[in-house]
């Protein structure tokens, strides 16, 4: 049995653990041969195809690395771009033998997935995404590493703030989703946390500063997510970068904003920083690793009993299976009676409310 395995959306760490997991399973229990495609679904896209064969001993010594040995993209999907370039590869497929193709990505890369699955393409998904946004699980792989590096960020700016009895905001990735913000904030000891799910007023938090600041506290950490708004508001999007190949519009700037209001409001000194791609990168953090194989050893046992169509997850504690049609286009964002939520206001956490 051949099967396929591409890595596709931004990069996270745990990518390289997952594509480890698969290819020791697949290989050392079951036989099988293992084509990794370059850049998604790029390399079957690619006239020759851009592909290699993957033996146990081409993943060793990789489970510790961040990003992904076979590449990734975030641009271009075959359907919106060209209906054309999902022909072609379903034609490599086919060409190339494939049983299945196993595809490690977030919800845009399992969209273009579920699409490929109803051409014929028998794909099985292992969700992945900092933003823990997925559908088909409760953890997304390369999650809890991104909040272990929030985490630090906010220690590490808290000493220096304290020091110059600052106000730091620190600008997190999430898209609209706030998991890394609550999960990093309540783990850091944040003193405000403002979401995507909760429009925030300046008011609430001007007003946690005051009081800290009659507390004899007069340094604050306020951490903000990229999609969080003003209430009445809008969420803030970047500029275009013209550095980049996609124009696509991206959040960001949030964070800026709300330094620059805070310091008009309240006269302290207030500074911004935004943590941005790091929370992407290095090595995966010992939980994401074992998130990582487990996902993977799992994927590999569908594709044995052929059990297409699918994302793994987990849920509860225990591994799942959920249908593409049940996961495309749906997203988690922090639910309204969300433990970490209550549990941050129960503390005095601002959540801008």
């Amino acid at each position: 049995m051949k099967i396929g395995l591409c890595t596709g959306g931004g990069d996270c760490p745990g990518l390289n653990a997952a594509i480890r997991a698969i290819v020791k399973h697949a290989v050392g229990t079951y036989g099988m041969e293992v084509i990794g495609i370059k850049d998604s679904f790029n390399g079957l896209e690619s006239r020759p195809y851009e592909i290699r064969p993957l033996s146990v001993n081409d993943v060793s010594e990789i489970l510790n690395r961040g990003g992904t040995i076979l590449g990734t993209t975030n641009a271009g999907d075959p359907f919106k771009s060209d209906p054309a370039q999902a022909d072609r590869i379903k034609d490599a497929y086919n060409d190339l033998g494939l049983e299945a193709i196993i595809v490690i990505g977030g919800d845009g890369t399992q969209s273009i997935s579920g699409k490929l699955n109803k051409m014929g393409v028998r794909c099985i998904g292992v969700p992945k995404t900092i933003d823990n946004d997925l559908a088909a699980t409760d953890v997304s792989i390369g999650f809890q590493t991104s909040v272990d590096i929030s985490t630090d960020a906010i220690s590490r700016l808290k000493s220096t703030a304290e020091s110059h009895e600052r106000v730091m905001v620190l600008e997190l990735m999430g898209r609209d989703a706030g998991h890394i913000a609550i999960h990093s904030g309540i783990a850091g000891g944040a003193d405000t946390i403002l979401l995507p799910e909760i429009p925030f007023s300046y008011e609430a938090v001007t007003n946690k500063i005051k009081e800290r600041q009659q507390l004899g506290r007069h340094f604050s950490i306020v951490v903000v997510a990229e999609g969080a708004y003003e209430a009445g508001a809008t969420p803030i999007y970047k500029e275009a970068d013209t550095t980049k190949v996609s124009q696509n519009k991206h959040l960001g700037g949030i964070g800026a904003e709300v330094a620059k209001r805070l310091f008009e409001l309240t006269g302290t000194d207030t500074r911004i920083t935004v943590l941005g791609h790091v929370q992407r990168g290095g090595s995966p953090c010992p939980y994401d690793r074992v998130l990582a194989s487990c996902l993977g050893v799992r994927a590999v046992d569908l594709v044995q009993q052929k059990k297409y169509g699918v994302v793994v997850g987990i849920k509860s504690g225990s591994i799942t299976e959920t249908p593409y049609e049940e996961v495309v286009d749906v997203t988690l964002p922090l639910k309204p009676d969300s433990i970490y939520i209550k549990t941050a206001e129960a503390m005095g956490i601002c959540l801008g409310r």
